[in-house]
C-alpha cells in the first residue's frame, strides 16, 4: 500500500473509529451546556421583548416563532454541510450564528426595532438547529450498543444550560439601563464564542464517499413506518414543549407574576428537560425507545392537566417541570427510533430530514401559541395540547401492531 493510500485509509476508515469517543462526548456535553443557554435566553426574554417592541400585542411571541422557523430552515443546510465537510464545520457555522444573534439582538433592543429583533431570531434558530444535531454526533462517536447512552450524556449537558441561561438573564437584564436585556444578549454572544472554542477540539472522521453520495432515495426512507412513527413522536414531543413553554412566561406576566418567578420557572423547566438524560439512555436500552416515548407523552399530558388546575406560581412551575420530563423521554426516545431507520451512509440526510419536519411543524405551533394565548387565554393553550398527544399515541400503537404483524408473517 502506498503512502497516499494509507493516508486515505486513516482519514476515512480508521482502524478504531471510536477511539475519541470519551473526549468527543465530553466536549459535546460542555458545548451543549454553553450553547443550550442560547435557547433558554430566547425563551425567557423573546416574548417579553416582543411584547415591548411589537406594533400589536398579537405579535408578542412572533420573535420566538421566527426562532423556531430559523431552526427549521437551517436543519437541511446544516445537514448538507455536515455531509460534505464534516460535522465540526457545521458546528462552527452554527456557533458563528450564535454570536450574530446576540449582537443583533443587542442592537435591536437599543434601537427599539421589533423587526431587527425578529431578524436576529433567524440566526438564533440556526444556532439552535446545529446544537440539536450534537445528539446525533454523539451517536456517531460510539458503537451501536452505546449510542443511546452517548446521546443522553450529551443532552445531560443541558442541565448546566438550565442554570446558565436563566441566571444569565437574571444577572444581566438590568445592567444597561434603560435597555432591558441588552447586556443579556451581549453575554449570550460571548457564551456562543466560548462554545466554538470547545467544539474546535471535537475529532470526528471526515465523511466517506458513500456518505456524500447519500445512500437510498430519501423518499423511500421517509415512507418507512418506523421513520413515520419516529417523526410523529419527536414532532409531538418537541411541538408541545415549545407550544406551552412559548406561552408560559407571558402568561405568568399577564397573571401578575414577577419576571424573577418566570425566570426561575424556566430554570426548573430546562433542568427537568435535561437532568433525566443521565439515565434516559440506560432506560431506552432496558425498556426500548417506544416505551420511553409513551412515558414522555404521559408526562406531557400531566403537565397540561396541572396547568389547567390553577394559575398560581406553584401550578406554573409544576407544569413546566413535568413538561420538561415529558420532552426528555419523548424526544430522546424518538431520536433513538430515528437511529434505527437508516444505514451509516444515510445518517446525516435522514437525521436532518427528521429535524426539518419536527422543527418546521413546531414553528406552526409556536405561531399558534401566541395567538391563542392573547385571544383565548392560557387554559385554551393547554386544552389544545391533548389533540397532538392523541395523534402520537395512535402512531405508537399502530407501529407496535405493525411490528407484531411483521414478526408473525
Amino acid at each position: 500500500m502506498s503512502h497516499a493510500e494509507a493516508s486515505t485509509t486513516t482519514d476515512h476508515a480508521p482502524a478504531n473509529p471510536y477511539r475519541h469517543e470519551l473526549g468527543n462526548v465530553l466536549r459535546l456535553a460542555v458545548a451543549q451546556a454553553l450553547a443550550g443557554a442560547n435557547a433558554v435566553v430566547v425563551y425567557a426574554t423573546g416574548a417579553i421583548v416582543g411584547n415591548t417592541l411589537a406594533p400589536s400585542p398579537a405579535l408578542a411571541t412572533l420573535p420566538i416563532s421566527i426562532f423556531v422557523v430559523g431552526m427549521a430552515l437551517c436543519t437541511l443546510p446544516a445537514g448538507v454541510i455536515a455531509r460534505r465537510h464534516g460535522r465540526r464545520a457545521a458546528f462552527l457555522a452554527g456557533t458563528g450564528c450564535g454570536v450574530v444573534v446576540g449582537l443583533l439582538s443587542t442592537l435591536a433592543v437599543i434601537l427599539g426595532s421589533f423587526w431587527l429583533f425578529c431578524a436576529a431570531m433567524i440566526f438564533g434558530g440556526a444556532y439552535a438547529a446545529v446544537v440539536l444535531s450534537f445528539r446525533f454526533a454523539a451517536a456517531d462517536c460510539a458503537p451501536s450498543e452505546r449510542r443511546p447512552r452517548a446521546m443522553s450524556a450529551v443532552m445531560a449537558g443541558g442541565v448546566f444550560a438550565g442554570v446558565i441561561g436563566p441566571q444569565l438573564v437574571t444577572v444581566t437584564m438590568n445592567l444597561w439601563p434603560p435597555h432591558l436585556f441588552a447586556a443579556t444578549y451581549l453575554a449570550q454572544a460571548a457564551v456562543a464564542a466560548l462554545s466554538a472554542l470547545v467544539l474546535l477540539g471535537v475529532r470526528l472522521p471526515m465523511p466517506t464517499a458513500a456518505e456524500v453520495a447519500g445512500g437510498r432515495p430519501i423518499g423511500a426512507i421517509a415512507r418507512e413506518p418506523r421513520f413515520i412513527t419516529a417523526v410523529i413522536c419527536g414532532l409531538v414531543s418537541y411541538l408541545l414543549m415549545n407550544f406551552i413553554m412559548t406561552a408560559a412566561p407571558l402568561a405568568m406576566r399577564l397573571c401578575g407574576l414577577s419576571q424573577e418567578a418566570s425566570n426561575l420557572g424556566l430554570q426548573w423547566h430546562v433542568l427537568a428537560m435535561y437532568a433525566p438524560s443521565f439515565v434516559t439512555g440506560r432506560l431506552i436500552t432496558r425498556f426500548g425507545a417506544p416505551r420511553m416515548v409513551a412515558a414522555g407523552l404521559t408526562l406531557t399530558a400531566a403537565a397540561a392537566a396541572v396547568g389547567l388546575a390553577g394559575m398560581d406560581v406553584a401550578h406554573f412551575w409544576l407544569s413546566l417541570i413535568l413538561l420538561g420530563f415529558g420532552w426528555n423521554f419523548g424526544f430522546l426516545g424518538a431520536s433513538a427510533l430515528v437511529l434505527q431507520c437508516h444505514q451509516p451512509e444515510e445518517r446525516t440526510r435522514v437525521q436532518s430530514l427528521n429535524d426539518f419536519i419536527v422543527f418546521g411543524t413546531m414553528a406552526l405551533g409556536s405561531f399558534a401559541s401566541g395567538s391563542l394565548l392573547t385571544a383565548y387565554g392560557w387554559e385554551t393553550v393547554l386544552r389544545i395540547s391533548f389533540v397532538p398527544l392523541a395523534v402520537a399515541t395512535v402512531a405508537l400503537i399502530a407501529a407496535a401492531l405493525y411490528r407484531s404483524n411483521s414478526k408473525a408473517a
